[in-house]
């Protein structure tokens, strides 16, 4: 018998994620750009990467072969990275950069006669050289810092399958999916200024380095489509920052703003206790709105956070409605 899956990260730029004045000024000037989120299941990982939807991405295959005893008897890993390129706007016309990927890495062990772990890191450097500080004159140097995933697999002879995200580069962001192409989970946490400096020879897999991957599970498809209209319409949401354990909100204070966290983590506190941790993507707050004008409960960050805090009236009370129906239902869970 043949016990085999894939798990695929799709790495991608989302909005307000690239920190620093000098670092922005290509995206705010319309140079470079941010990328719409991906879809919620793929297929082709091709077309996401020649639309400049995607930056790059990994794709992990495996398999094992089990005898009648139930001992695995062969296996193998059959995956690879796949990279995109960059384009440019200078003077109304587009420069293609080409990024370069790096060799892919692939382990394998067996953790017992009836389970093997397959791991696969992927990735390479980005096609357009950005500044980053060193410790010599003159200073800055210009250089393309490497971004990448690891994944891994765990098969299982009785049929069971497992997978992880297991380190990442802190930017951008990697989202996973399971072998039905479905969104599954991806990383909590974007580090601009960490990678612009630090992801270089061998702080990399190709060095002697992982970076471990803050993961947070996936939102619900109305928060995804709400957070693309509060980023995209005419009342453009402020953005602030939180350091960890800040409060964002504190339950019973009055307030009527609505939240899309960017990055990081977040807990949910009711009655000093916590219920619920929520990564990028969630969108929260709409309970004061629609009941009480008060909050119902204290949002305090686990990691460092950037949240969009927007207009209640940037989304129509009908889908607030919705969200807090979901959100109640998750609390009771």
């Amino acid at each position: 018998m043949r016990v085999e899956s894939t798990v695929t990260a799709v790495s991608w730029i989302p909005s307000e994620s690239v920190t620093g004045a000098v670092f922005r000024v290509p995206f705010e000037v319309g140079m470079s750009h941010y990328d719409e989120p991906p879809p919620d299941s793929i297929v082709d990982i091709q077309t996401l990467l020649q639309a400049d939807r995607a930056r790059f991405a990994n794709r992990l295959r495996a398999w094992i072969e089990v005898d009648d005893d139930g001992a695995i008897v062969d296996s193998g890993i059959d995956g690879a990275g796949s990279i995109g390129s960059t384009t440019l706007r200078v003077a109304g016309k587009g420069l293609t950069f080409a990024a370069v990927a790096l060799p892919d890495r692939q382990r394998s062990e067996p953790l017992s006669e009836s389970a093997m772990r397959f791991e696969q890191t992927a990735g390479g450097r980005t096609g357009v050289p950005a500044p980053r500080r060193v410790s010599r004159p003159p200073f800055v140097q210009m250089a393309a810092p490497l971004a990448w995933t690891t994944l891994a697999l765990t098969l299982h002879a009785d049929g069971r399958k497992e997978f992880e995200l297991v380190g990442a580069s802190p930017f951008p962001r990697h989202w996973v999916y399971d072998e039905s192409g479905q969104l599954a989970v991806k990383s909590a946490t974007i580090n601009y200024q960490q990678w612009s400096t630090e992801a270089f020879g061998r702080h990399t897999p190709w060095g002697d380095t992982d970076s471990p991957a803050f993961v947070s599970e996936v939102e619900s498809a109305l928060e995804r489509e709400l957070s693309r209209h509060i980023m995209q319409s005419g009342l453009r949401p402020r953005i602030t920052k939180l350091r960890k354990d800040q409060n964002l909100t504190r339950q019973g204070e009055e307030a009527d703003e609505l939240f899309l966290l960017l990055d990081g983590i977040l807990r949910v506190d009711v009655d000093d206790e916590p219920v619920a941790e929520v990564g990028p993507g969630a969108v929260l707050g709409e309970r004061a709105i629609l009941e009480s004008g008060r909050r119902t409960a204290s949002l305090v960050a686990v990691t460092p956070c950037t949240v969009a805090v927007a207009d209640r009236h940037s989304v129509d009370l009908s889908s607030l409605q919705q969200l807090a129906e979901g959100h109640r239902r998750e609390d009771s869970s």
